[in-house]
């Protein structure tokens, strides 16, 4: 054993040449350059595999997304005790050269605990003396049913913005006084990437910090679905919907999962233990990418449950928003970024905080590796490259900023409500492409640009047309103005 650790210690930059074939096979190109392509490898200690990163968000982004594939290719390549840790560099200034290492284990996430309860259900036959949850055999021992909470996921690292502040608000209150409010269940949708998770774990961590004798458990409906199919399978059926029945806060996370495939007996199960948490006052946490209208493959009896409480939308967050929520990772970090290029990334790329975060860390990422300042021009770079989604993605905001720099004239006076011709027409030039480039309404449009109703939108998207058409010197704004907005 001593020979073949010395081995492996001569032979780290061999292993995870090994690894790196392998992540190669199960991430697309892109993702590879970008997360994998800058780690450097430092070392082996007994079975550890040591790896240096460019900065403590690379960190966390690896350990979200990437964490199940690296300790598996490490286990093939190293054996069933081989271990991850991270030496990553903090960076202190914008040109991230001026900096300090430090140690990091994988996986940092702890999740909060519940107090042990005896689980009210009778005894089975089982042929194991340990069985995982949910499948627990009460009368021997206690039992923890894990939260499955993730720490990072609190209120405070939560940025409220129009786009979220009724969900927030909502959740706020029910980890005040879980299953006492009117909001039983709390049912939140929202597209990918606008964080219903993360607003689930933050409403079941301060529901943990207000009340740390109740059980609280976060799962994810796939987790769930795939659960019962164990239960049954074994003839526990009872015994899981007994077990989810003693939880005192339920978070059931992406729950259109349990309408995939018309899952009948799962949703069954779920519809008992609705039923019984609802009317024992517990709380109940929905969150699904559709509203209960719009869901689909479930029995109208689950979905009538849905709409008991309170339905909240998160919608993407605006522009004023998407600059506070950049703020907050980097100084939960420890990093700063140029003004000019937080307002980029906050303009290019409007309708995923997903996707924001993670063209954030790749900018980082691109200029640890490569010593180059971070700046809009890399910006612009790693937006082409690795948000190709919505590298064409034009905003309202976006628009009024190209507009109001072609013409010299700052956004606040386009929305502000002077007619001088100088400051009218930049306005109607505005409207004229929002009404081009996005799929909002007339109404929305007009709001963003200073309160307009929908007939002034109207009226200055065919005087723009019209004089694009006779008007030599408009069709020159225009076309400029259309070639700078797709740079």
């Amino acid at each position: 054993m001593a020979d073949e650790v010395s081995k492996l210690t001569k032979d780290f930059k061999k292993v995870w040449s090994n690894c790196l074939e392998i992540i190669r096979d199960n991430v697309d190109g892109q993702n590879f350059q970008t997360w994998f392509v800058p780690i450097i490898p430092i070392g082996i200690e007994k079975t550890t595999l040591i790896l240096q990163l460019p900065s403590h968000m690379f960190y966390e982004w690896l350990e979200e997304h990437y964490i199940n594939l690296l300790k598996k290719v490490i286990k093939k390549e190293i054996g069933n005790t081989g271990k991850l840790q991270y030496r990553v560099v903090m960076e202190k200034k914008n040109a991230p050269t001026d900096s300090q290492t430090i140690n990091l284990p994988s996986n940092p996430r702890h999740a909060v605990s519940n107090p042990a309860i005896s689980v009210p259900i009778e005894l089975y036959k089982t042929g194991s003396k340990e069985l995982p949850a949910p499948f627990v055999v009460p009368g021997i021992k206690k039992h923890k049913i894990p939260s499955n909470l993730v720490e990072t996921y609190n209120f405070d690292n939560y940025v409220e913005g129009d786009c979220n502040r009724l969900a927030r608000t909502a959740g706020w209150a029910i980890a005040q006084d879980p299953g006492g409010t009117s909001f039983n269940p709390l049912f939140i949708y929202s597209d990918v990437g606008l964080g219903k998770t993360h607003l689930a774990h933050a409403i079941g961590l301060q529901t943990k910090m207000n009340f740390p004798n109740k059980t609280v458990s976060y799962i994810n409906a796939d987790t769930f679905s795939q659960q019962y199919i164990e239960a049954y399978k074994t003839q526990n059926r009872n015994d899981f919907i007994l077990y989810y029945q003693s939880i005192d806060v339920l978070i059931i996370d992406d729950v259109q999962y349990l309408g995939y495939g018309h899952k009948a007996s799962t949703q069954e199960a779920f519809f008992h233990i609705f039923n019984h948490l609802h009317l024992k006052k517990k709380q109940i946490i929905i969150t699904s990418d559709k509203s209960p209208v719009d869901i689909t493959g479930f029995e109208a009896r689950l979905l009538s449950r849905f709409k008991w409480g309170l339905t909240v939308e998160l919608t993407p967050p605006d522009f004023d928003t998407r600059i506070k929520i950049l703020h907050k990772k980097l100084e939960s970090n420890g990093i700063t970024f140029p003004d000019e290029v937080i307002t980029y990334l906050a303009l290019r790329i409007t309708s995923n905080i997903r996707e924001l975060e993670g063209a954030m860390i790749a900018i980082l990422a691109q200029a640890s590796l490569n010593h180059r300042p971070v700046t809009v021009e890399l910006a612009k770079e790693m937006i082409d490259k690795y948000v190709k989604s919505t590298a064409k993605e034009i905003s309202v905001e976006y628009i009024q900023k190209i507009v109001g720099e072609y013409f010299g004239v700052p956004v606040e006076k386009i929305n502000a409500n002077k007619r001088d011709r100088e400051i009218v027409q930049p306005r109607q030039i505005c409207m004229f492409f929002a009404k081009k480039y996005t799929k909002l309404p007339l109404a929305t449009i007009g709001t963003h640009c200073g309160g307009r109703d929908h007939a002034t939108v109207l009226h200055a998207c065919r005087t723009i047309s019209n004089l694009y058409e006779t008007d030599k010197k408009m069709k020159i704004y225009v076309d400029e103005i259309d070639k700078k907005m797709k740079i």
